[in-house]
């Protein structure tokens, strides 16, 4: 059986009869009516030849038919591979410079995530384990939320959205799909309805396209705005694990479309194979060996009983078959986790090179929110994160001093904890009853401070693991066991009428 050829590109139609009539669609579409559009730019191969199309095509338009705003949205996640952010950066300056200067209305948007959404808020702060396919708590947070807040404002100031996307059916059979789903609800002419957000449509001009036409797009159309894709492409070229980045391609060669740019601390993946590549490709990129060796840590499960709490956030055992589920990340390692971050960002800063020696792996901003949250959510009352962080970095520590009616002293902590006689569960218990006593002795009103209580000493009520899964089987017996009665609010199909 032999094998089939692969289709050529644009089915054997020239380039630019291609991209000419793709452009008079953009046009024809924006002029049709008066709702704005938001571009979704990644910095990557598609967005930026969608953005590339768009800018091409209004260029072609007259100033007076340029009438409503084009909104270029990224979303920085605050832990993207350091290259892609800093390329994907300078690209939204440079766009914003020459928007302005070829008098388009394209307006270009840097959105980042809330403070307490952040990865490291998440993960340090609150103790959230590492993402996992079965508890994905990072997309939603980090991205979806910025980009959909955004485009709601949009929506309420115009009562409509027009979102132009990089999607492609060739990326994924599951892509494929979806895009034939909402296909078949067209509502007009190439746009799709938005099936997670109202009075929004979606366009997706080079959805038909390869992945060889992408790059040849963007090889033999200059990128608009002055941002070299000849750059982009050595990006992709230093993120694959072959260094090559073949233009035309059949099933079983690889191409630039199997590097995946996206957050370093990624653990949905067995291995970050873009950031992988680029190391071992370019020894100027060595001095992002410490983010992959912290990436990888996060990966390991081997550390993950002796990392996790043996009971979930607020303070229940579940069970799963014969065993308890683990809860969040334990206070020894969530400072294990900021104090290998800040190890990990000061070594960068020292190793590389002059462009982004002053990067930020966490911000000022999140290391108040975490320090806010084991003092006052968690009621670690030592609060140790200033120490960890003069510690690691040798600088002093940028925050105000907290509430001391709520910090209890070094002294007062080993005098608690040798009370305590080494019983973990004990001093963690004792303390959060400081802590809760503390924070409720001056409020005026009181009102919670016993149901407060009552949830700590719940929490601290067993002697360890053991004791609490044995605790948690006998609960679970109890509820098998017991006997169901048929009341009134119930249907009784044998009842007498």
């Amino acid at each position: 059986m032999s094998t089939p050829k692969p289709s050529a590109p644009f089915q054997g139609r020239a380039l630019a009869e291609v991209v000419n009539e793709l452009t008079e669609e953009i046009r024809e579409l924006y002029t049709a009516d008066e709702v704005p559009w938001v571009i979704g730019y990644s910095g990557g191969k598609d967005s930026t030849a969608v953005l590339q199309l768009v800018w091409l095509a209004l260029q072609g338009l007259t100033d007076e038919q340029r009438t409503k705003p084009v909104h270029v949205i990224s979303t920085d996640t605050l832990v993207e591979n350091p290259v892609v952010a800093a390329w994907v950066s300078q690209s939204l300056e440079t766009m914003g410079r020459a928007a302005k200067e070829q008098g388009l209305p394209i307006e270009p948007h840097r959105l980042i995530p809330e403070v307490k959404d952040t990865f490291w808020v998440n993960l340090i702060g609150k103790g959230y384990p590492a993402p996992r396919p079965k508890f994905r708590w990072c997309t939603e947070r980090l991205k979806i939320k910025p980009s959909n807040a955004f485009i709601r404002r949009v929506v309420r100031r115009h009562g409509e959205a027009i979102l132009v996307l990089g999607i492609r059916k060739t990326e994924s059979q599951a892509r494929a799909r979806a895009m034939a789903k909402h296909e078949k609800r067209r509502v007009r002419d190439r746009l799709s309805p938005n099936g997670n957000l109202p009075n929004s449509l979606v366009y997706s001009p080079i959805e038909a396209w390869g992945t060889e036409e992408v790059w040849m797009f963007l090889m033999q159309y200059s990128n608009a705005w002055g941002h070299r894709n000849k750059d982009l492409l050595t990006m992709y070229q230093g993120a694959s694990e072959d260094s090559e980045c073949p233009l035309v391609v059949d099933d079983t060669t690889p191409s630039c479309g199997d590097s995946r740019f996206g957050c370093w601390t990624c653990t949905l993946v067995d291995k970050d194979k873009s950031m992988t590549a680029m190391i071992r490709n370019d020894d100027e990129k060595e001095w992002m060996r410490p983010l992959l060796e912290l990436r990888n840590l996060l990966d390991d499960v081997s550390t993950e009983k002796e990392d996790r709490d043996f009971r979930r956030m607020n303070g229940n055992v579940q069970l799963f078959h014969d065993g308890v589920i683990q809860g969040p990340y334990t206070q020894e390692a969530r400072q294990k986790w900021l104090t290998k971050l800040l190890e990990a960002q000061t070594l960068v800063r020292q190793t590389a090179p002059e462009s982004v020696q002053g990067i930020e792996l966490i911000s000022e901003a999140e290391l108040h929110e975490i320090r806010r949250i084991w003092v006052f959510d968690k009621h670690e009352v030592e609060d140790t994160l200033p120490a960890i962080y003069e510690a690691v970095t040798t600088e002093e520590f940028p925050g105000r001093p907290l509430d001391e009616q709520l910090v209890l002293g070094a002294e007062e902590i080993d005098l608690l904890k040798e009370v305590c006689d080494g019983d973990d569960i004990h001093f963690t218990m004792t303390r959060e009853l400081l802590a809760v006593e503390r924070q409720h002795r001056t409020m005026t009103r009181r009102s919670g401070l016993f149901k407060e209580l009552e949830k700590t000493i719940k929490k601290g009520f067993y002697e360890n693991e053991d004791d609490a899964l044995q605790f948690a089987k006998r609960k679970q017996e109890i509820r098998e066991s017991a006997p169901t009665y048929v009341t009134l609010d119930e249907e009784a199909t044998d009842a007498p009428s």
